[in-house]
Order: C-alpha cells, then structure tokens, then sequence
C-alpha cells in the first residue's frame, strides 16, 4: 500500500497491518546514526517514498525506488551534495539536483550547453590583467642573441632587461624555441622562451621588466607568476621595485620570499603588498619593476630558462595571458618603448640591404642635405633616441646611396613621439639617386 496518501483514522477503527506498515511507518521520518545503519535496519523492506534523517550528515533523504536521494530541504541538499568549500550546487535535468566542483582559483565561472550541469570553470583571461608586456617572449626586436657584459643592465627580448656579473666566459641572454607540445603550461601554446646563460665564473644575475608609472598597484596587493627552471639548485628572490624617477624619492623595495629553481618547468607565484606612494615625490621616468635576483647557488656555467611572467591585481595567480591578448596588440605594446625598421629577424645594425629588409628611402632632390620625414607606426612613450643605419654597411649614423655606392653621413632632427626629421649632411648625391637607410627609435624606461 505504499504511496497510498494520506489516511485520516476515526475512533474505533480497527487497523489491519498493511494500513500500520503503510501509514505509520513508511511515512514517519525515520531517525539513524548513519547511512550504514539504515540499511541494516531496513534491508529488504525499503518502499518508495521512505524518509529517513541520518544523525552524521545532518541529511533528510528519500527513497525514490532505487535508492536514497536528498529531499527538497535546501540544507539536506547542501550536505548530502556540497563536500568541499566553493563547490555550487546546480542540475543535471529539472529537479535533479547535482555538484559543480570548485575550480582552480582565479578561475571565472561561464555557462555552457554541452557540460552536464550547463555551468563550468575556466582560467580568467581579462584583457590588461597583466601588466607586464611580452610575457610569453614573443618578441625580440634586438635579436634573438645578446651578448651580455659584466657588471652592466642590457635590454633583451623586448622590455625585459638583465644584468649579469661574471668574470671569466661569456654570458648571454638568448631566444630558445618550445617543442610543439612542451610549453610549460596546459592550454597555452607558447613558442619562445629566454635563456640566461652564465660565464663561467659567474656570481650574479638579475632579470627584470620595469612597469611604466610607480602609480602601478601602490597601496595594493599584488601577484607575480612566472615558470622558470635551471641547470641546477639556484635560489632567487621576487622584488617588486618603486621607482620614483629622475628628481624623485627614494626606491622602496619590496622581497618575496626565496625560491629554489629546479631542472624541471615550474610555475611559481608571489603576494605582495605594494606600499602606498603617500607623500612620495614623483619624477619623470617613474616605474615598478619586477625583478628576479640571484640569492644563492652556483652560477658558473650555469643555464637559466624563464617563460609566462605575469603581475596582477590580488592574491591570486590567475591563468596566463599575455598583456593585449595578441600578437600584433604585444608588437605595439613593445614598440612604444622600443621600435626599428628592420625584420624582426634582423638585428639593428645588421646590413640588410635585401628584399624585406629594404629600410626607407628617399630619392635626392638636391645635392645636398637631402631631407625625409619618418611616421612612426605607434606613438612611443616619450621622445626617444633615433640612431640611422646604412642599409649597405650597417654603419651607424650613415646613409647609403645605392647608384653611387657610397655612405653620407645622416642626421635625425625634429624628433618627437610620433616620427622624425632627417638629412644627409655629407656627400653630393646625384639627382634622382636613391638614398637607403634603416633606423631605431628607442625610449626605454
């Protein structure tokens, strides 16, 4: 008679034990200490429409005909299929109730028709999340090898500088290529990474990317990521760095704590609290630095691989993305700082008098001081430094005339944000001669 409803008794009526097993016992809440002890007691005589409290989970559940399930009780259902912190209760189908596990933190939570529950977790990939640009080392507008001195900063792939001592060997900051399939990080493909490599006796490096305004993150929290790995133990310690500028206050540094590098890709991450800049003097110039500094382990010989460096607002490593999300918005980014006219293949100051590395040109209308005027194809932070190149023999400050075959001396002026002025201020080009250069517009911070 199980399901038979509601019965109202009247007095005097006499109860048969199919109406007692019914409608005394099948619909009372039945109390045990746990699940395991409800199915001892009730082994074999379990009827749908059953309600049992279980005393260890707090749960009220009810036999459906196959098996116990959690009731409409809001918290009933909170215990029986929420089990960890974060986890969201959502559905399979309509009244059927289901768990959606907590994701990985950073993670933002979309909707989506082909998972089971309609919902699921993905990385957080907000555009301009990350302030630091190239992140991935993607781009290399210097070249993809640069010797580096001892005791003095050089700038490397784009916006990324290092500095190095050693005093015997030679060290070098280089372009490495990732085997398809094994950058470091599932779901983003990357192809470049940098390769510190140490002289031989070395005893100190640093590579860092300065973040232009030190209004960047003061007064709040904020996260560094990045994945490295290393030739062998090598401990480095995270900076965070305000820099006030030409005229400002003083730098105020702030550390992480230490990490030891191992042989294997490892993404690490970073909290720091970024002081206010309350009462602070800012000059021109001013920017946060992040920085990686070597504390402890030998360095002689040694090789240091770093790829995905991200800084964020918060205390949470978000997934990785690269500052603009693109490939060319990456190029601009770089190029506010730093641009040229060559390839990106080619190093500045490379004679590149070849198809695709023509440079610019002008056609000589008088015989002296030639003049031409460059657009720059992204306005760069601040008026930058110009340096020309001929195009035939790489030589700086020079302009190559192709029929004559010779080099005049050039000169760049009217240099402002967005382009420049420039002339030949040697040689007696012919009429009508074709006058080659390439250049490099550099304001770095």
């Amino acid at each position: 008679m199980a399901g038979a409803g509601y019965k109202l008794f009247n007095t005097g009526d006499v109860l048969t034990a199919a109406q007692v097993n019914t409608y005394l016992m099948e619909q009372t809440v039945m109390v045990f200490a746990d699940a395991a002890a409800r199915t001892t007691a009730l082994t074999g005589v379990v009827s749908e429409g059953m309600i049992s409290y279980l005393k260890d989970t707090n749960a009220v559940e009810v036999y459906n005909g196959s098996a116990w399930v959690a009731s409409d009780d809001p918290n009933a259902i909170q215990n029986t299929i929420v089990d960890a912190k974060g986890d969201l209760i959502t559905a399979t189908a309509a009244d059927t109730p289901a768990r959606l596990a907590v994701g990985s933190n950073g993670d933002t939570l979309v909707a989506d028709s082909a998972a089971s529950t309609g919902l699921r977790w993905q990385g957080n990939y907000s555009a301009g999340k990350n302030k630091i640009i190239n992140g991935d080392f993607g781009i290399w507008q210097r070249g993809t090898s640069i010797t580096l001195s001892n005791g003095a900063f050089a700038y490397t792939a784009d916006r990324f500088e290092v500095y190095t001592q050693f005093s015997a060997g030679s060290s070098s900051f280089s372009q490495q290529t990732f085997t398809a399939g094994t950058a470091p990080v599932a779901g983003y493909e990357g192809t470049f990474f940098g390769r510190l490599t140490c002289g031989s006796t070395a005893s100190y490096f640093d590579i860092a990317q300065k973040i232009e305004s030190v209004r960047t993150f003061a007064g709040q929290t904020a996260t560094l990521s990045f994945w490295a790995k290393a030739s062998g133990s090598i401990v480095i310690t995270p900076y965070l760095i305000q820099n006030f500028g030409s005229g400002g206050s003083s730098n105020v540094n702030t550390a992480g704590s230490t990490i030891t590098l191992t042989t294997s890709w490892t993404r690490y991450t970073v909290t720091l609290s970024v002081p206010s800049i309350s009462g602070k003097t800012i000059g021109a110039g001013n920017y946060l630095s992040a920085l990686l500094a070597h504390t402890s382990g030998s360095l002689n010989s040694a090789t240091i691989d770093t790829w995905g460096w991200q800084v964020e607002a918060g205390s949470v490593a978000t997934a990785f993305q690269t500052a603009t999300g693109t490939l060319q918005g990456e190029l601009a980014a770089c190029q506010r700082y730093y641009l040229k006219s060559y390839n990106q293949a080619t190093a500045p100051g490379t004679a590149s008098n070849t198809i695709g590395n023509f440079g610019y040109s002008a056609i000589s209308a008088t015989s002296t001081n030639n003049r031409f005027n460059i657009r720059f194809p992204v306005n760069m932070r601040a008026t930058p430094t110009i340096t020309l190149y001929s195009t035939s023999s790489g030589t700086s400050a020079k302009i190559y005339n192709e029929q004559a075959g010779v080099d005049y001396d050039g000169v760049a002026q009217f240099v402002g944000e967005t382009g420049f002025h420039g002339y030949t201020s040697s040689g007696t080009p012919t009429l009508g001669h074709q006058l080659i250069f390439h250049y490099v517009a550099s304001i770095e911070l």
